[in-house]
């Protein structure tokens, strides 16, 4: 990439994390490419579609809990590490409005369209959730048939839920440990 071409596409990120957090993943992204100092051609030269954008701004927090799964793994508590891990998810999700909705939609779709942009994230959050799910369902903490998709999903609806009653802070812990006591054998 020229050093122009460089200097777009990071103000077009740093410009996109700051509209998303702000405003949602709704964001228009005519009003990010201005705040870049760039056209929406250029946006869309760098990023074909809004999943595009949302899956470069994202990026880092999913390396942050493909990271944190990572080590998570040699937890002595299996179920504990799993629930710890949900938690993080749920976090990441808050913090832009917006983002567990797209995210359920793509954990929905992304076994029709893992080459989609946030599908492509969505793979390796699925090996790495299923790495912990896999160790707590061998420790016997977790009921065989419980699948790393369904407790995605179940993930993204609690933080969509919190998302939308934000004058209940507790929520999201309250609905994840309901979540956790149905994992149970």
């Amino acid at each position: 990439m020229r050093a122009d071409a460089r200097r777009n596409y990071e103000r077009l990120l740093a410009e996109a994390r700051a509209a998303f957090a702000a405003h949602g993943t709704d964001a228009p992204l005519e009003e990010v490419a201005k705040r870049a100092g760039v056209g929406i051609g250029t946006l869309y030269r760098h990023f074909p579609n809004r999943y595009a954008l949302m899956s470069a701004v994202f990026e880092d927090a999913v390396g942050q809990l493909l990271a944190r799964s990572r080590e998570l793994l040699d937890d002595p508590q299996p179920c504990g590490a799993l629930v710890t891990w949900l938690r993080d998810i749920i976090r990441h999700a808050g913090e832009y409005r917006g983002l567990s909705r797209a995210l359920m939609t793509v954990s929905y779709s992304a076994s029709y369209d893992d080459g989609s942009e946030l599908g492509r994230c969505s793979g390796p959050i699925r090996e790495a959730g299923s790495a912990l799910l896999t160790r707590a369902q061998e420790a016997g903490a977790v009921r065989p048939g419980v699948s790393i998709g369904d407790l995605l999903q179940l993930t993204n609806a609690i933080a969509l839920a919190a998302e939308e009653t934000p004058a209940d802070p507790d929520l999201a812990d309250r609905l994840l440990t309901l979540t956790v006591r149905g994992l149970k054998p």
